[in-house]
């Protein structure tokens, strides 16, 4: 990928966590934080509360981008360690169903002090595994590839919960607010970068080949001049 298109899918993932985030935050912190502060008339802590938000979004999105570029070495190592795709599928459908018994037992369940809180976990696994089977469905339609389903959830269920146990640690007060807001931009984000990073590499070959088209009639120019001034 050239320096540009990685520049612009960069930034591209960068705006879609800040956005989200700060959106959910609107929803996810109104009534403990946005209402008070909009009933006392206190507009500048509510747009400094938003801006932090949206801040917060953007360092999801960077830690979603190392995760990613993380996980596309960690697929090769397990393809050629495995010495088979359908090995290594194996491998990433028993690390997913780990991860979200990990998520259950240890991370949920010490917590859950009501059926309000079961509700509340039960719901964000339902949206977790949900946005990773339909954004896994729609790159096999992009692709047309049906063995990348499996490697496609993998991703989106076990490197989005890893990323997700940065809010999964914080248990002080806000916890639950904090699992739910950063669980959004988290799946928005691995989602972008899963389905648009091939077209970012498409344009970058496209571009790479314009330049050396570029290079080339340039050489062509001056061996022509040279051969010009020779003659001359």
């Amino acid at each position: 990928m050239t320096i540009r298109n990685w520049f612009k899918f960069a930034f591209r993932a960068l705006i879609i966590g800040g956005v989200v985030t700060g959106l959910m935050s609107l929803i996810v912190r109104w009534g403990d934080f946005y209402a008070q502060h909009f009933s006392n008339g206190e507009w500048g802590e509510a747009f400094l509360g938003l801006l932090w938000f949206v801040l917060l979004g953007f360092t999801m999105s960077m830690v979603c981008q190392m995760g990613y570029f993380a996980y596309l070495t960690v697929h090769q190592i397990g393809v050629n360690i495995c010495r088979s795709l359908t090995l290594w599928n194996w491998v990433q459908i028993l690390l997913m169903f780990v991860a979200l018994l990990d998520v259950i037992l240890f991370r949920f369940k010490p917590y859950a002090h009501s059926a309000s809180d079961w509700l509340l976990y039960i719901g964000l696994l339902i949206v977790l595994i949900a946005a990773a089977i339909v954004t896994a469905m729609k790159k096999v339609k992009m692709t047309g590839k049906k063995h990348i389903l499996i490697s496609a959830l993998f991703f989106m269920i076990f490197v989005s919960i890893i990323e997700w146990l940065i809010a999964l640690w914080v248990r002080t007060s806000g916890g639950n607010e904090y699992i739910t807001l950063l669980l959004f931009p988290i799946l928005a984000v691995n989602a972008f970068q899963l389905l648009e990073l091939p077209k970012y590499n498409a344009k970058s070959a496209e571009d790479l080949k314009k330049r050396e088209e570029r290079r080339a009639a340039r050489r062509e120019l001056e061996e022509k001049n040279n051969k010009n001034a020779k003659h001359k």
